[in-house]
């Protein structure tokens, strides 16, 4: 399952053997353009912690993008997931954000109790890692270009059209778009009665290991430095462009 020939993590050749029990849980809770996906690499490297990647994402262009229409394929997907995608300690991951939960209830809304009921199953003790990002700007700058030009990962840089134009309002909608989806979560915390871990994206770049170390913590789980398993590499992408135009918005003034 791959895009364009870029490897996704979700490929076969990443299983772990079949997991028979049930697995302990958890949610690696997020917004676009967070870092998750290197958070999850990070997490999933240990192999202690799981394989928290996008299971219940079947967007038409993801990896699952064949199953995108198909309310059974989608099932045996994550039926598949739980059982390759368990590390040999019991621990599964699946990383999300509000808005494929949102989709998956219109599209697919039985997978989706099937998998809440799973993944919340111990009620207000059950698990949440939520990553966040303190600056908000660069945050929703981020977004925003990635919207406009459809890059979302450094390999699509490659062969790259031009750079997209500043937009001031693109930006003010990303911003307004994450905001919505970061209350999300907070309405689901008050709901379940769930504590989640907070990790802060500037944080774990200064520090992965230690925010390794606090997952791990946060999960109950002995890390295994003989456990480690090979992962797809996560490239930055290219933060030129970024800065550019991180310098208009601050000549426009920051707003919110």
């Amino acid at each position: 399952m791959s895009i364009e020939g870029i490897t996704t993590g979700h490929e076969e050749r990443f299983d772990w053997p079949i997991f028979t029990n049930t697995p302990q849980p958890y949610i690696l809770a997020s917004v676009p353009r967070t870092g998750s996906t290197y958070l999850s690499h990070l997490l999933w490297r240990t192999g202690c912690l799981g394989a928290p990647l996008e299971y219940l994402n079947f967007a038409p262009t993801g990896p699952q993008g064949a199953a995108s229409n198909s309310p059974a394929a989608q099932v045996e997907l994550w039926q598949r997931a739980i059982a390759h995608r368990t590390s040999p300690n019991g621990i599964f991951g699946v990383k999300a954000f509000p808005l494929q939960m949102e989709e998956l209830g219109r599209a697919n809304p039985s997978l989706l109790a099937i998998a809440m009921r799973l993944l919340l199953r111990r009620g207000p003790a059950s698990k949440i890692v939520q990553l966040r990002r303190r600056d908000k700007d660069r945050h929703a700058i981020s977004l925003a270009r990635a919207s406009l030009s459809g890059i979302w990962r450094a390999e699509q840089e490659v062969g790259a059209s031009d750079d997209p134009s500043y937009s001031e309002a693109v930006v003010l909608r990303a911003r307004h778009e994450l905001a919505i989806q970061e209350q999300a979560w907070q309405q689901m915390y008050h709901e379940t009665g769930i504590t989640p871990l907070v990790l802060w994206y500037e944080d774990i770049v200064d520090n992965p290991d230690g925010a390794v170390a606090h997952v791990a913590d946060y999960l109950g789980v002995a890390l295994d430095p003989t456990q480690t398993v090979d992962v797809p590499e996560i490239r930055q992408q290219d933060q030129t462009g970024a800065e550019e135009w991180r310098a208009r918005h601050k000549e426009g003034g920051s707003r919110g």
